[in-house]
């Protein structure tokens, strides 16, 4: 049986805390586990969040276990009385599912220091958003000298064998195909056009990346050129020397909230709460809106400055006024059968 070095140092930690307290239950005892996204979601909260979080409650136990939001929710499911995570991290189709099945915990508003500092829309009492993202295209400037300007950019013969994308599992992915699908007639409610449109983009596509950060290492591995991509996935890559620049299509970028919920029945419940207090702390979100993570923030006293001032928006008036905001409500009632008519007919 193979076991991982983060269950060796989870079982590690939480044998140490039942020594400490022996009336703790195993799941009691357990360090707090935050599943956040991979790639670059993983690294920023590494270094920022989870320090920033360890400093204000005495050096408490965290372990940070990435991936998907769908993945999260199913993890959860499996064990919704003694659940392996504490604290999920969701786009907005998936907190409305997570919400939906009653596997998170309303918010302490009242016990909140920050969440009346949080513009209105990232207030939502069932788990606050304390981040935004922004989708729009990704390329090498290095083999791209014309920067694109359109999704459609993407359909250029001389892009062949060279475009990346990513499933629908991802918010990215489903995203896009919605924009795609907007983009020859479609909608939220009719993805066809959008399924047609990929059919043709086959010859250009080099590879279905499996999540953002699959799809930000195919760039650092010389493998693709050009893509749908989250802005802050390519930042850390730039800082590392990747050659990748982000822009938004004339048809606009893909903007929405990323929020943060503790799961029902956590035995964390204090400290998933202490957790996503530092997340929604002025402290945090300055710092992981600068270099090299450039994560656009919510609370109402962090100014936007520095690259997401320049390429983005200058506050979040602009941001609701320049980006595109889709409708998850509408897009969950068929997304299940997207993924699986994707899964089907996009293959390479």
């Amino acid at each position: 049986m193979m076991i991982h070095r983060r269950t060796l140092l989870t079982t590690a930690l939480t044998l140490g805390a039942m020594r400490a307290f022996p009336g703790l239950s195993y799941a009691q005892a357990r360090p707090l586990v935050f599943a956040t996204f991979t790639g670059s979601w993983e690294e920023a909260h590494k270094a920022v969040l989870v320090p920033a979080f360890r400093k204000a409650n005495a050096d408490a136990s965290i372990v940070l276990d990435p991936m998907l939001s769908v993945d999260q929710i199913a993890k959860v499911n499996a064990a919704r009385a003694n659940p392996p995570i504490d604290v999920m991290l969701h786009d907005p189709g998936p907190a409305l599912v997570a919400i939906g099945q009653d596997i998170v915990e309303p918010f302490p508003v009242e016990k909140s220091t920050y969440y009346k500092d949080l513009i209105t829309e990232a207030q939502e009492p069932m788990g606050p958003a304390p981040f935004f993202q922004v989708v729009g295209l990704t390329y090498n400037p290095e083999t791209i000298k014309t920067p694109p300007t359109s999704w459609a950019d993407l359909w250029k013969p001389e892009f062949k064998g060279r475009v990346g994308i990513t499933n629908l599992n991802s918010t990215l992915g489903t995203g896009w195909l919605v924009e795609v699908a907007r983009m020859h007639g479609g909608s939220e409610a009719n993805v066809d056009p959008g399924f047609k449109a990929l059919e043709a983009l086959k010859p250009n596509l080099a590879a279905v990346a499996a999540n953002p950060g699959a799809l930000a290492t195919l760039f650092q591995q010389g493998q693709i050129d050009i893509s749908p991509g989250n802005f802050n996935a390519i930042q850390i890559l730039k800082a590392r020397g990747v050659p990748v620049e982000f822009v938004a299509p004339k048809e606009g970028a893909i903007a929405f909230k990323t929020t943060i919920h503790v799961v029902k029945n956590s035995p964390n419940k204090d400290l998933a709460f202490k957790l996503i207090e530092a997340a929604l702390s002025p402290q945090v979100q300055t710092t992981l809106m600068n270099s090299p993570y450039l994560i656009v923030p919510t609370n109402s006293k962090v100014a936007m400055g520095g690259e997401i001032a320049s390429v983005l928006a200058k506050d979040t008036a602009e941001l609701k006024k320049k980006f595109v905001f889709q409708d998850w409500k509408k897009i969950n009632e068929q997304r299940s059968a997207w993924i699986e008519r994707f899964n089907r007919e996009i293959k390479l």
